[in-house]
């Protein structure tokens, strides 16, 4: 458990970052990028992105291939969805099912309004 823990720490530390952050979403939109195209467009250095990347990679957020000479990273949303199972999810399922109740509350009592 402890490992487990440790290890959502460095996913927590990871996304954390708006620039990783960015990163990941870049990797989303289009998986399967080298460094060279990770920088393309970005205001950050390529050295700053290789560090934001080796981060995401030691979280296990994002995993690397290669191809011939070419570093190849991708986004993998493992981690990710085990925040959401483990953190997320228990809060919003509640909290939509109350949702569902208020409206089908709402709409019963405004059926009893349309009664003369």
């Amino acid at each position: 458990m402890v490992a487990y823990l440790e290890a959502m720490d460095k996913v927590f530390k990871a996304l954390a970052d708006p620039q990783r952050r960015l990163l990941l979403d870049r990797l989303f939109e289009c998986d399967g990028l080298s460094l060279k195209d990770l920088v393309e467009g970005l205001d950050i250095s390529r050295q700053a992105v290789a560090k934001h990347l080796h981060l995401l990679e030691d979280a296990g957020l994002v995993v690397i291939h290669w191809q011939g000479r070419v570093k190849l990273h991708y986004l993998n949303p493992i981690p990710i969805r085990q925040i959401h199972d483990r953190w997320i999810s228990k809060f919003s399922v509640p909290r939509v099912q109350a949702l569902v109740d208020l409206a089908r509350d709402l709409e019963q009592s405004g059926k009893k309004g349309d009664e003369p």
